[in-house]
């Protein structure tokens, strides 16, 4: 997953990541993120492109799928860890000083786009079950209902699509 390769739980402190991973503090940590950045179903975010950004991403997407839409632990968990994988590729491969997070709601649908400066197009890669990197578009395959690229004059927008169940 983008992000985790080689990272490794420090062991005899479970009580210390248990309590750093509640649902609380990650609550507190995703309106933080929205207080601080600004709200992606408003207008584009614009993050650095640094491997942290892809919390930010990650903690913004919980806060507006779960909170703000009201939609289900399922369907953010997976938007969740979808938006984390087109950061990680946003800033792993472009080459890009920022990024733009965008997430959008109609009917039945919700929409994630990452946007970035280079016209290089993603490439869905066979993967093997002992590959520890090049799953995030196979993932994003696998759990969005559609994907894709919108090539733009200076750029791309890569996107994903879930259905979701209107209340």
């Amino acid at each position: 997953m983008a992000g985790l390769e080689g990272m490794e739980q420090p062991r005899g402190h479970a009580h210390a990541a248990a309590a750093r991973w509640s649902p609380t503090v990650e609550d507190e940590r995703a309106l933080k993120a929205l207080e601080l950045y600004g709200n992606p179903t408003e207008a584009e975010v614009p993050l650095p492109s640094r491997p942290e950004s892809a919390a930010t991403a990650r903690r913004l997407t919980q806060v507006v799928v779960l909170r703000q839409w009201g939609l289900g632990p399922k369907t953010t968990e997976e938007a969740v860890l979808l938006v984390s994988e087109l950061v990680g590729n946003a800033v792993r491969h472009t080459g890009a000083r920022v990024f733009g997070l965008r997430l959008h709601r109609r009917r039945g649908w919700i929409r994630v786009e990452v946007r970035d400066p280079s016209r290089g197009l993603p490439c869905l890669m066979p993967v093997q079950e002992m590959d520890v990197s090049g799953r995030g578009l196979f993932l994003v395959d696998k759990l969005a209902d559609r994907w894709g690229v919108d090539l733009l004059p200076r750029g791309k927008t890569t996107w994903f699509e879930m259905r979701v169940v209107d209340r």
